[in-house]
């Protein structure tokens, strides 16, 4: 039997926070979740995740600049992002892909979209976990 993908949830808002873990809980993935930039980054040295959405505006260090930290750093850079966020202006997606988010998904939520956008990524990134898994 192999270990469920980790997912790490970078949100603040604390009902979208409940509502995706729900969500991919119930989907059967292993849920983390925190509520700022720094605790998200204190996390990823921690753990590796298999995958993080990341709201992006979130206090201490908002969600762009996490994702430009992570993809900058050779032990983190790999990690598939996604950003979930109320950022859906003209160009804000063009930004999150710009600053390293690897996917786009605008609040609020759709969760059929979700659920689509994290199985993808992780069909198509081996887990940092699970060395054999592809």
């Amino acid at each position: 039997m192999t270990t469920p993908r980790q997912i790490l949830i970078v949100e603040d808002a604390m009902d979208n926070q409940v509502l995706l873990e729900h969500v991919l809980r119930d989907a059967g993935y292993s849920v983390s979740a925190v509520d700022d930039g720094l605790s998200a980054l204190a996390w990823v040295k921690q753990q590796t995740p298999d995958l993080i959405l990341l709201d992006l505006s979130l206090p201490e260090i908002d969600g762009w600049e996490i994702a430009r930290r992570l993809k900058a750093d050779q032990d983190t850079a790999a990690i598939p992002v996604i950003a979930v966020t109320a950022h859906a202006m003209k160009g804000d997606r063009e930004r999150a892909l710009a600053a390293g988010c690897n996917d786009y998904i605008s609040k609020p939520i759709d969760i059929e979209q979700l659920e689509e956008r994290v199985a993808h990524w992780l069909s198509n990134h081996p887990s940092p976990t699970q060395p054999n898994a592809h």
